[in-house]
């Protein structure tokens, strides 16, 4: 082999062990953001509202078994008092695909009142969801409700927007894909780490405010 092409894939090879290794240290800084902070329904500290993050659902209105989870377990969090409102944030990006609304449905079937349900229809990712509870949504603290593989992100981006945020784990099963999970989660974790403190950018929707204290069927 060429000595110019050994030299080149030699300087490859150090390129990607150095984006690897800062990879896993991004995800050391981020995972320690849930160090202490991820408890129960029972225990968790009383807050502005509870975020339940929205993730897949389907074109009939079924939900997935990873937000059905996060429905039952913010229910646990608003039935035991921690909040009088929860935040459902997520995407609702064209009229054919609504996971806020769907969320709703199914926490209004499980007995929160709709008044007391507030809808982000422009949660598309977990940064923007964060970015707009407080800057739309003005909460200054927040119990985060998601899977515990996510918690940790939503943490570290809930302390970079001056959110004091606990995190309460909707884990109720075992999930399918979740190897998959755990990558994408790695990869997301660096995506978050840049933005949060290098890029910070606007999401793609604001808005004026939106005040937690009145009544959630507004934002239908």
């Amino acid at each position: 082999m060429p000595l110019k092409k050994t030299k080149l894939l030699v300087v490859l090879a150090a390129g990607l062990a150095c984006v690897f290794l800062g990879s896993v240290l991004i995800n050391a800084v981020v995972s320690a953001s849930a160090r202490g902070r991820i408890t129960s329904p029972a225990e968790a500290r009383p807050a502005r509202a509870i975020l339940l993050l929205g993730a897949k659902v389907y074109p009939d209105g079924r939900v997935s078994a990873v937000v059905e989870d996060r429905v039952r377990t913010a229910a646990e969090v608003y039935r035991a008092g921690k909040s009088k409102k929860i935040l459902v944030s997520g995407d609702h990006g064209t009229n054919y695909y609504d996971e806020v609304d769907a969320i709703r449905k199914r926490l209004t079937a499980a007995g929160i009142p709709e008044e007391d349900i507030f809808l982000d229809h422009a949660g598309f990712n977990t940064y923007d969801s964060l970015y707009r509870a407080r800057s739309v949504f003005g909460a200054d603290s927040l119990i985060v409700v998601t899977q515990r593989f996510h918690i940790a992100r939503a943490l570290f981006l809930a302390d970079r927007f001056g959110i004091r945020a606990e995190g309460v784990a909707a884990d109720r099963r075992t999930y399918r894909d979740e190897a998959r999970n755990e990558l994408r989660e790695f990869l997301a974790r660096v995506a978050a780490f840049f933005n949060a403190v290098v890029f910070r950018p606007r999401p793609k929707f604001l808005g004026p405010p939106i005040d937690l204290s009145g009544d959630g069927r507004v934002t239908r």
